[in-house]
């Protein structure tokens, strides 16, 4: 019986040693280029439970050069409006910060843009960007690089 069991210990120790891998793998990091996809609003309103779901076909670029820029296109009639200015990568976790230079200084077109933070995720292909504002407001990006 025990030369059985000594037998079993090594294929034991592999399977007991490949349950403790430690590898983790690298987090892709997110590459100037054109994503495309659907843009969400989602808003509740004081007096209805459900919330309201407005949608949007976009575009947007992300480039190095000028000084990390982007633009944003695409369905842009009426959900949300075409954006472009400057963005940054938080050193410290998963967020994006982007300054829209196209937002107007009185007048609001009741349209939302790409402006302020985002907490975003990235795999290599898919890119998911969501803010929120309080309970009743939420934006969602959800893009795929092309």
């Amino acid at each position: 019986m025990k030369n059985k069991l000594l037998y079993l210990a090594p294929i034991l120790l592999f399977f007991i040693t490949g349950c403790f891998n430690d590898k983790v793998s690298p987090v892709p990091s997110l590459s100037s280029g054109t994503y495309s996809g659907q843009f969400r609003l989602f808003h509740r309103h004081a007096t209805t439970s459900p919330f309201d779901t407005l949608k949007a076909n976009i575009t947007l670029t992300l480039s190095n050069t000028p000084a990390n820029s982007f633009s944003l296109s695409g369905d842009t009639a009426t959900v949300i409006a075409g954006s472009k200015g400057t963005y940054e990568l938080a050193t410290n976790g998963n967020f994006i910060l982007f300054v829209d230079s196209t937002i107007p200084q009185t007048a609001t077109s009741g349209k939302v843009h790409l402006n302020g933070e985002y907490v975003y995720s990235y795999d290599g292909n898919a890119l998911q960007m969501i803010a929120s504002s309080a309970d009743t407001l939420q934006v969602q990006y959800d893009l795929k690089k092309n």
